[in-house]
C-alpha cells in the first residue's frame, strides 16, 4: 500500500480515551488532508460532543459495558456484542478502512472484533496501568501495541511486547513554548506577571478535597507572594469560598478548555495523577504536586510514580491534602525558584511531545504504507 487512505479510530467514554484520539486524528490530517478519518463512539460518552466539534465524522455504535463477574449480564453479552460488531463491520466496509486504531473504552471492543473478522490491520494504544478491559480483549488478536509511557513494558507483563510511542497530545500543548507565552497567558487570566503561579486542576469534575485545601490556604499562599489559577471543575456541587481582600490574585474557573494557557501561566501544578494529566504536565516541563485518587488499586500512583521518581514531581496523599499541608509543604516549594526549575527540567526529560507522530509511524508500518 502506497499510503494510508482511510482510518477508523475507536475510543470513547472519558477524555482519557478521546483526547489522544483527537490528537492522533489531527496528526493524520496534518500529513494527509485528504485522508478519510472515521471515529466510533457511543451516544453516552463525551465523544458525542468532543469529536464532532473537532470536525471529525462520528459514527454511533451500540457498545456495551463488559461485565467483570459471571452473572446474567455475561449471558446477554454475546448477542449484544454480535450486534455491535455487525454494525461496526458495516462501517469499516463502507469507508474501506485500511486500519483500525483503538484507544480503549467499550466502543473499542466491537471495533477490535470487526477488524479481526475483516482482517484489517489493528493498532491498540494503551497508557494505563493496568490496561483497560477493552484493550486487554483486543490484545488477544493480531495487533500492534502502542504504549504511552516507557515504564509500562517493564511493570505490566501484558504490555512487555509493546512499542513506546508516547501519548498523542493536542498540538497546542505538544508545541507549547511556556516561556514565550507566559506574559500573554497571565494577562489573559488577570494575573500578576511576576508572582509565582500555582495552577490547580483535577479533571472536568474537580475534586472537593483539593478545592477546599487550596481555598483554605488562600491567605497564606497569597501572603507568601504566590498567586493561584484554580480550575474548580464544571460538575462540582460543593461551593469553593475564596476569601475577600487577599494580598494577591486568586482566579477561579469552572472549566478551562485552553489548557495550554493554564500551563503557560503556571510555575507549579497541583493535580490528580491520571495518565493524560501526567503526560501533558511532564511534556510541557511543569513540576507538579500529584494528589492521586484515593480509591481503586492505586492506579494514579502507578501513573505518576515514574515522573516523581525522576524528580519531576512530589506526591501528597488525598487524606493529607489540607490548608496546613499546603502551608507547610507547598508554599516553600513554590517560592523556591531554583528547585522548581530543577523539577521542571526533570519532568521535561521524562515527558514526550511526539506521541502523535510516533503512533502514526507505527500505524504506517503495520499496514505497509509509506509517507
Amino acid at each position: 500500500m502506497s499510503q494510508l487512505r482511510s482510518v477508523v479510530l475507536a475510543g470513547g467514554g472519558t477524555g482519557g480515551h478521546i483526547y489522544p484520539l483527537l490528537a492522533f486524528a489531527d496528526c493524520l490530517r496534518r500529513h494527509n488532508p485528504g485522508i478519510t478519518i472515521t471515529c466510533l463512539g457511543t451516544d453516552k460518552g463525551l465523544e458525542k460532543d468532543l469529536i464532532p466539534s473537532a470536525g471529525y465524522d462520528l459514527r454511533i455504535v451500540p457498545a456495551y459495558q463488559l461485565p467483570r463477574k459471571v452473572n446474567m449480564d455475561l449471558v446477554r453479552t454475546a448477542p449484544r456484542m454480535m450486534r455491535a460488531t455487525k454494525v461496526t463491520r458495516a462501517i469499516l466496509d463502507e469507508v474501506d478502512a485500511d486500519a483500525v486504531v483503538g484507544f480503549g473504552g467499550y466502543v473499542a471492543v466491537p471495533a477490535y472484533l470487526a477488524a479481526w473478522r475483516r482482517k484489517t490491520p489493528m493498532v491498540i494504544f494503551e497508557f494505563n496501568d493496568p490496561p483497560g478491559v477493552a484493550n486487554r480483549l483486543g490484545m488477544r488478536f493480531d495487533h500492534q501495541l502502542a504504549l504511552g509511557f516507557p515504564h509500562l513494558p517493564q511493570t505490566v507483563p501484558a504490555l512487555k511486547h509493546g512499542h513506546v510511542t508516547g501519548v498523542p497530545l493536542r498540538s497546542s500543548i505538544a508545541r507549547l513554548d511556556r516561556a514565550g507565552l507566559r506574559a500573554e497567558a497571565r494577562a489573559h487570566f488577570g494575573l500578576d506577571p511576576n508572582r509565582p503561579t500555582l495552577l490547580v486542576f483535577s479533571g472536568s469534575q474537580g475534586a472537593n478535597s483539593i478545592n477546599q485545601a487550596v481555598s483554605g490556604a488562600a491567605k497564606a499562599l497569597t501572603a507568601a507572594g504566590a498567586q493561584i489559577l484554580h480550575v474548580i471543575g464544571a460538575r462540582r456541587d460543593e461551593p469553593v469560598e475564596v476569601p475577600a481582600g487577599l494580598p494577591g490574585p486568586y482566579r477561579t474557573l469552572p472549566f478551562l478548555r485552553e489548557m495550554e494557557l493554564g500551563y503557560a501561566a503556571a510555575d507549579l501544578v497541583l493535580c490528580r495523577g491520571g495518565a493524560m494529566t501526567c503526560a501533558e504536565v511532564a511534556a510541557v516541563g511543569l513540576p507538579a504536586v500529584y494528589v492521586p485518587l484515593p480509591w481503586g488499586n492505586r492506579e494514579q500512583y502507578k501513573m505518576a510514580g515514574p515522573v516523581v521518581a525522576a524528580g519531576g514531581g512530589v506526591f501528597c496523599d488525598d487524606a493529607d491534602i489540607s490548608p496546613q499541608w499546603i502551608e507547610r509543604e507547598l508554599i516553600p516549594l513554590i517560592m523556591d525558584g531554583r528547585r522548581l526549575t530543577a523539577m521542571g527540567d526533570a519532568a521535561a526529560a521524562f515527558g514526550r511531545r511526539d506521541g502523535d507522530e510516533a503512533l502514526r509511524q507505527l500505524t504506517l508500518r503495520m499496514v505497509g504504507a509509506t509517507v
